[in-house]
């Protein structure tokens, strides 16, 4: 069964698309055939993946969310440094969401173009946009599970308060397969004192769904899409690319968990990814 991933928090600038990045590079280097979907108008996943002219695009996902001729197949594109399919956006995007308004099934627009090519692959990461509009619902709807990116700081946190009633009630009324796969701490500066007490307060509250991984700030990060790469490729024995190799381990340990029929959460071993090592 193919398992779709979320990336989600409606505050920008916590590590979405480095996340969303970088966990589809991480399972696609273990073998998994792997999609990546962009429904961020900013298009930052697309031009991650070596696409340097999102505008340019004739087809990308909005028209697939908005054209009933349009398909999944007449969109992707392909990432061969990271050995992925991915779907493209650009700032068209922006409009879909009107569009959308008067559709009816708005709620799962995108599940209903995904299903067909649901049997090519083992994994599908949608990397959402930084709002809890009718995209991230749509995402989220077709989501079997969704992680959340969470920056070490205090607004950071109170944040989570609203992403959960989003999918809370996405879980009651859309999508009631829908999980918590985690909750990953990003761009945590360990030597402050506030990031330290905020990471505290997050595993108190949230305990056994918070990763025990957590990639701290650096510079590698923003340089990776210029090079249309991923941190594997672009700094591959870096703390960076360990900590989302582990998030990828974690992820994959999951399936095998709920295969041979467990319940306890799988969240990874302790890994930190610190700017000062890279």
């Amino acid at each position: 069964m193919t398992r779709i991933i979320s990336i989600a928090n409606q505050k920008g600038g916590v590590g979405k698309t480095t996340t969303a990045v970088n966990l589809a590079a991480a399972l696609a280097e273990k073998g998994p055939r792997i999609l990546a979907v962009d429904l961020d108008p900013q298009g930052h996943l697309t031009i991650n993946m070596g696409c340097r002219r999102p505008d340019d695009l004739e087809l990308s996902v909005y028209n697939v969310l908005t054209d009933h001729r349009v398909d999944v197949a007449d969109v992707r594109l392909r990432s061969d440094a990271m050995k992925l399919d991915f779907l493209p956006a650009n700032i068209e995007l922006s409009g879909a969401e009107l569009q959308l308004v008067t559709e009816f099934g708005r709620e799962s627009v995108l599940k209903d173009k995904l299903e067909p090519i649901f049997g090519e692959y083992d994994y599908i990461v949608i990397d959402c946009p930084p709002s809890l509009g009718l995209l991230c619902v749509n995402a989220l709807v077709a989501s079997t599970d969704v992680i959340i990116p969470l920056q070490c700081e205090y607004f950071g946190m109170k944040g989570m308060q609203q992403l959960q009633r989003t999918i809370d009630r996405v879980r009651a009324k859309l999508n009631p397969e829908l999980r918590i796969a985690g909750i990953l701490p990003t761009i945590y500066k360990s030597r402050t004192l506030h990031s330290q007490e905020v990471l505290e307060l997050v595993r108190e509250r949230y305990g056994d769904e918070v990763f025990d991984i957590t990639v701290d700030s650096s510079i590698r990060f923003a340089e990776t899409p210029l090079a249309a790469q991923s941190i594997l490729q672009y700094a591959s024995a870096s703390p960076g690319a360990r900590a989302y190799r582990a998030l990828a381990t974690a992820v994959m340990a999951q399936d095998e968990h709920a295969a041979s029929g467990g319940t306890a959460n799988v969240r990874g071993t302790p890994v930190r990814a610190r700017a000062s090592r890279v």
